[in-house]
């Protein structure tokens, strides 16, 4: 059974989440304050956080940078009233795999919530062959063991920014569009272009690439997408 651990001040909400959580076969567990949270995920050990962003004690962005700090790799659904784009860049780049604005519809945070854990549990070693490792230029990536090595140094990824690596990779230099990254590493169904996939390039390059406004590896195809070039 999957475990979802609920991140909301609202106690209404946060009980109408859980309800409707559990009816769909989840496990899950309610916090209402940013302070409990670290706590209650190390116990608990959620495959997916919801998180509400205006928490009572330490707000979601702080807390989502602890529960990154403390390498839990539990994917994480931002679900918040700030629906500005700087809040939804700014959650992105702390580790966050999705963001929904509230007022938000049940059907698709039911539907984004089973996309994501769909998505996790296809990571995990064993779910499917893979090969050991792959390179290129001086990057190395340890696709059972999800590590990254530049310069023979580990490198922290996200767990969203490591799948879209993985999904560039396979490809072996062809282009993949923002639509079928969003499919493969978010599980979208639906063909909406979207900032995410841009902003997790970004924070990619920033993190592999000698000089992430000139890359060598992750590039950009005009009007098309992305492709990676070894």
């Amino acid at each position: 059974m999957k475990r979802v651990l609920v991140v909301e001040d609202n106690r209404d909400l946060a009980l109408g989440l859980q309800v409707n959580l559990e009816v769909q076969g989840y496990a899950v567990r309610a916090v209402h304050e940013g302070t409990a949270v670290l706590e209650a995920a190390r116990e608990f050990r959620p495959d997916l956080v919801v998180l509400d962003l205006m928490l009572p004690g330490m707000d979601g962005f702080q807390v989502l940078a602890e529960l990154r700090g403390a390498g839990m790799e539990a994917a994480v659904l931002i679900l918040s009233a700030r629906g500005e784009e700087v809040d939804k860049v700014r959650g992105l780049r702390l580790g966050a795999d999705d963001y929904m604005v509230k007022p938000f519809g049940l059907m698709e945070l039911l539907a984004r919530v089973e996309a994501l854990l769909r998505r996790g549990a296809a990571s995990h070693p064993g779910q499917r062959a893979e090969p050991a490792g792959e390179s290129f230029g001086d990057v190395v990536v340890e696709v059972e063991s999800r590590r990254v090595l530049v310069g023979g140094t580990p490198v922290n990824l996200t767990p969203k920014a490591f799948d879209l690596l993985v999904a560039l990779l396979r490809r072996n230099g062809r282009v993949a569009s923002r639509v079928d990254l969003l499919r493969e590493v978010w599980g979208h169904r639906s063909a909406v272009e979207s900032r995410t996939v841009d902003t997790h390039i970004a924070e990619l390059r920033r993190k592999i690439e000698a000089d992430p406004a000139h890359p060598r590896h992750v590039l950009t195809a005009w009007k098309a997408g992305y492709r990676l070039q070894r």
